[in-house]
């Protein structure tokens, strides 16, 4: 059911973001450390039997050096640099196989899709550990407390250091056109987006899909459903932890990085999605900075708008393309 607010409330909500007054050099002295290491982007053709496209396994280095695995697919035999579509992947899930990335070199674009430390085991294969270097704290099964009583500590410190990392990476290689980068996702992969948004400069576009990691305080007291119910799982424990739960996870709000955000922008969100609130998701692009679209699937849950969805996509990147 429409358990959220109403379409015109929706697009009338703004509210007021948390943003803690040492947002952008906290962000700038976590990407300044992570870029002391080498990226040694490494890019190995590999064969998966695919007439149409070259595929590459893809190794860099993101937060504290550490490898992060990859895939890179181009359309075969591109005459020149592409525009690239560097996507993030949704909670629980890793990089799969190069079958599952086929959509966008299909459409002529060269795909960029970041495996995600830690996860890959819930839905789809992933090959990327995650190493927390400065350590952790008690958190709830899942990886939304992990670290959560600092920033310093916190896992989406180092996914979200990875995300641009992986940026920097597809800009380095020559198939892909550095100056045309569109970064996409859909759920965490969406967040992801949103975060990558604010911290990247000279992005082409920027399509977060139902994005996950917006507006936190709401989304923990309006749903039960995971991943954001961890939260309040791991609060209904640890009582006194409240406040500094909520600062933490500050510094990681879709809505702090969409402020910030310059890049045109397409949005979407299922106005049944117990996931991710709608009010969530408008919360982050109300405040998103830069030309913006959105489309509600008025009957979807967290599926959105699927491959209709899909083809909305690639109508806007034709569009901002050309």
């Amino acid at each position: 059911m429409l358990f959220d607010l109403s379409l015109p409330e929706l697009q009338r909500y703004l509210p007021e973001r948390d943003e803690p007054q040492d947002f952008d050099a906290f962000w700038s002295e976590t990407l300044a450390a992570a870029r002391k290491y080498p990226l040694d982007a490494v890019f190995t053709q590999v064969d998966y039997s695919m007439a149409l496209v070259d595929t590459y396994d893809v190794t860099f280095n993101g937060y504290d050096g550490q490898p992060v695995k990859g895939w890179l697919i181009l359309p075969r035999n591109a005459q020149k640099p592409l525009p690239c579509v560097v996507e993030y992947i949704g909670y629980g899930g890793g990089r799969g196989f190069p079958t599952d990335w086929l959509l966008y070199p299909s459409a002529g674009y060269a795909t960029f899709v970041m495996d995600t430390r830690g996860q890959g085991s819930a839905w789809r294969q992933g090959d990327t550990p995650d190493l927390p270097s400065e350590g952790s704290s008690p958190h709830f099964p899942g990886f939304m407390t992990l670290g959560v009583l600092d920033p310093a500590t916190y896992y989406y410190r180092r996914v979200f250091t990875d995300a641009v990392r992986a940026v920097e990476a597809a800009r380095s290689h020559a198939g892909i056109d550095e100056k045309r980068i569109i970064v996409t996702g859909a759920s965490q992969g969406g967040g992801i987006t949103l975060a990558v948004s604010g911290l990247v400069a000279g992005l082409t576009a920027v399509m977060p899909d139902v994005p996950f990691l917006c507006h936190f305080f709401r989304a923990a007291t309006i749903t039960d459903e995971d991943p954001y119910h961890e939260i309040a799982s791991f609060l209904k424990v640890h009582r006194d932890k409240t406040e500094t739960v909520f600062r933490t996870l500050s510094y990681f709000d879709g809505m702090n990085f969409a402020a910030r955000a310059t890049a045109p922008a397409l949005f979407s969100t299922g106005l049944m999605d117990v996931t991710c609130p709608p009010s969530t998701v408008f919360a982050a692009y109300n405040h998103y900075a830069g030309d913006k679209e959105i489309r509600a699937y008025h009957f979807n849950l967290h599926d959105g708008g699927g491959t209709h969805h899909d083809l909305e996509k690639l109508r806007f990147l034709s569009k901002v393309l050309n």
